[in-house]
């Protein structure tokens, strides 16, 4: 297919939700695309491309990488720009592309961490396997105790200033990191625009230290596993872990048993989602979205249906003070610990 045979939806702006990243004139759609794990090579390019264009004609502008998401390492970026060159490219001012250095790239010394010349070299890297100038938003992935934070930043604000990144953000940083990474930046005149956490009905831990800071700093947050990776679906709610799914490949059940803690839980919130006319996924979504420090919510999508699915959340009703008092009993912080 040549990028000549795609073309967006003239709607796509019309129905989807933009908001500020926190003080700055940066808009983000309500959902976001996170290209973590279904974009490597065990998914085949076809099934890539047709996530990305109906994300797109959705309204999703906005498409969430890192230069280890695969896997293996790098290969979602190449795949980005494999999709980007055919499909996005005439759109590139109505598309924001984020990516992320900080976590383990490669082996070696320059592979890992928060120094300017891992985070450096690895923006280049990550640019020249997405085929782009820039990206909109470059963030350091996780907090480097051997760094001090101030390296990180400056490396950031000198991406900014080379024009390689319009945006910064941090993401699994602490209140206390975030408040001294905001700092860092500023000694730049570089703003700390958004934070990029994990954030779930189970999953609670930001809402009393790192949603406050926000509002006081002014930078907006990206949260990440809305749904607790597949938890917070129908999917599991008949006791069983369906092999292939996320969960079966991960640490949360380690026994590969559902906990009759979760499964109470998850079938309250089920039955306050169907009396909403949503599903579990919708309601979970719908919920991380009541803040108004929530910028955008990211998502993962292994099909159309399931992208279909969570971008109609958006046009939900907004939850009665009585629908959150119902949720509050089981969206439990530390449910899947």
């Amino acid at each position: 297919m040549t990028s000549s045979e795609y073309t967006a939806s003239t709607g796509r702006f019309d129905t989807m939700t933009y908001c500020p990243a926190g003080r700055s004139g940066l808009k983000l759609p309500a959902l976001s695309l996170g290209l973590w794990q279904n974009f490597g090579t065990a998914r085949a390019l076809a099934t890539q491309h047709e996530i990305v264009r109906r994300a797109f004609d959705l309204g999703i502008t906005h498409f969430d990488l890192a230069n280890n998401y695969g896997p293996p390492p790098g290969s979602a970026e190449e795949n980005f720009g494999r999709i980007y060159a055919q499909d996005l490219k005439p759109y590139r001012d109505e598309i924001i592309v984020s990516t992320k250095a900080g976590n383990g790239m490669h082996h070696g010394p320059y592979g890992d961490g928060g120094s300017r010349k891992y985070l450096l070299s690895s923006l280049n890297a990550s640019l020249g396997r997405m085929g782009l100038d820039y990206v909109d938003i470059f963030y350091h992935h996780r907090p480097d105790a051997d760094t001090p934070i101030e390296e990180s930043m400056g490396a950031l604000a000198t991406a900014v200033h080379q024009g390689k990144a319009l945006y910064v953000g941090v993401s699994n940083y602490t209140p206390e990191q975030t408040r001294a990474a905001a700092a860092a930046l500023a000694e730049h005149k570089v703003p700390l625009v958004i934070h990029q956490p994990s954030y779930s009905m189970f999953n609670r831990h930001i809402e009393t230290g790192l949603l406050p800071l926000l509002d006081n700093i002014g930078a907006g947050s990206i949260v990440f596993s809305p749904l607790a990776q597949g938890l917070l679906t129908d999917r599991y709610l008949e006791g069983r872990i369906p092999q292939g799914s996320r969960a079966a490949n991960s640490s949360v059940f380690p026994d590969r048993q559902v906990s009759e803690t979760y499964l109470a839980r998850a079938r309250g919130l089920q039955d306050i989602a169907l009396g909403r006319g949503q599903t579990l996924a919708q309601l979970a979504l719908t919920w991380v979205l009541r803040h108004p420090q929530t910028t955008s919510a990211l998502i993962g999508s292994s099909s159309v249906a399931q992208l279909e699915e969570n971008v109609a959340a958006v046009g939900a009703a907004d939850l009665t003070t009585d629908e959150l008092d119902a949720i509050e009993p089981y969206a439990v912080d530390g449910t899947l610990r």
